[in-house]
């Protein structure tokens, strides 16, 4: 098995020479940087936005068939699993649009310094995390 693994490693140069090509370090080793963490978020949140919408179509769908339909998909919005599932498609379109907001930025050319970089992504989560809660406290206890 080692000798397996060790061929992987091995490379050619432009001039034809073998050399050992180096191993990339697992993301166990590195930390993650912020950015990086909100670049992740980003696309996973863009996955979980065309799921809520797949759930937000199944609501439209329900209204317009049948009481029953209707009845059923709010009764399921209404359990523990719909709210927490509503409540993470509400956290996903403020997140996404937070670091939407900041790709905004940078297509103008503003935030690409290392200390404006690192501070628009901590923004960004503060600002998606807060509103989210804000939103579900309104919704929840004012009506």
């Amino acid at each position: 098995m080692r000798d397996v693994r060790d061929a992987l490693y091995v490379a050619r140069n432009t001039d034809g020479k073998l050399v050992r090509r180096p191993m990339s370090p697992h993301l166990q080793i590195w930390r993650w940087p912020i950015a990086m963490a909100v670049s992740i978020t980003h696309r996973v949140t863009g996955v979980g936005l065309g799921i809520g919408t797949l759930l937000l179509t199944w609501w439209l769908v329900a209204a317009a068939t049948s009481d029953a339909a209707f009845d059923f998909i709010q009764w399921f919005l209404g359990t523990p699993i719909g709210i927490f599932v509503l409540f993470c498609w509400t956290l996903s379109l403020l997140l996404h649009l937070c670091s939407g907001i900041r790709h905004l930025a940078w297509d103008a050319g503003f935030g690409f310094e290392p200390q404006a970089y690192r501070l628009t992504s901590w923004i960004v989560y503060a600002v998606g995390i807060a509103a989210t809660v804000l939103i579900w406290i309104v919704g929840l206890v004012i009506w």
